[in-house]
């Protein structure tokens, strides 16, 4: 999500596996802490069942925490909307990069946001895996599904569309007047805006703010064999990948044409 963890000085540009490696694992390293912290308040006879809605922000912003550090060679986008707004942000200024060293190019964009829709799918995976009993005890589908992926709580397209474009766009924004501030707190401050940014805007469809965080682990939900899974609500599955792309894009323009960046 962010380019203050840097590769170390003198260090060869990063290669193109490289580049997906650290988006993939990161991304996975998000979708395990972040499912998982749903997945303990959500099953049966989990421990953290329970738990509430600020547990789960906190254990958000502390999975993009870990996520970041761990993709800290490509930047730590860990999010299409990410990879997106600095794409269009390179359009306004050519030296807007990826990451350090890491050119806007059709290929590294697509290496970036293939690694973390991937990412995400075997982070959601892993989640599966470690609460594997306790998907298999009887509880409500929506709940099971939940843990993969987002949902609103008033169904209403339009509108869920127009939260997670809003809660993007504060992502977004931070992302890229955070570097000129004179004390930079690195991952802990995405870490932060993240939690603020569901505890303030997460309530009407569950923020996901990134479209590889939704679609890679309902891929999941759909295709593991989880005991009494019901649906994976395709119909609704649009909404947290367009969303999220639409307000990284208007947030990039506001951001460049209102020469904040």
């Amino acid at each position: 999500m962010f380019t203050t963890l840097l590769p170390m000085a003198g260090a060869a540009a990063p290669s193109t596996g490289q580049l997906f490696m650290s988006e993939f694992m990161g991304t996975a390293v998000l979708l395990l802490l972040g499912g998982g912290v749903v997945a303990t308040n959500l099953l049966p006879k989990s421990k953290g069942k329970g738990g509430g809605w600020l547990m789960i922000n906190m254990g958000w912003g502390l999975a993009v925490f870990a996520g970041v550090y761990v993709a800290y060679l490509s930047g730590g986008h860990l999010n299409p909307a990410v990879t997106i707004a600095k794409a269009v942000g390179h359009m306004f200024d050519p030296a807007v990069e990826l990451a350090p060293g890491v050119a806007v190019t059709a290929v590294n964009i697509t290496v970036y946001i293939i690694a973390q829709f991937v990412g995400a799918f075997v982070g959601a995976v892993l989640v599966w895996l470690s609460f594997k009993r306790h998907f298999d005890e009887q509880c409500e589908p929506a709940f099971k599904l939940g843990v993969f992926s987002t949902g609103p709580e008033i169904r209403s397209y339009g509108w869920n569309c127009v939260t997670e474009a809003i809660g993007t766009a504060v992502l977004i924004i931070w992302i890229y007047v955070s570097g000129y501030t004179t004390t930079a707190i690195g991952p802990l401050g995405v870490a932060l805006i993240i939690v603020v940014i569901g505890n303030s805007l997460g309530g009407p469809t569950g923020y996901a703010i990134n479209p590889a965080r939704d679609l890679g682990p309902r891929v999941a939900h759909a295709i593991l064999p989880i005991k009494g899974k019901g649906g994976s609500d395709w119909a609704y599955s649009w909404v947290p990948v367009v969303g999220p792309i639409v307000g990284a894009i208007i947030a990039t323009v506001i951001v460049f044409a209102s020469g904040l960046a």
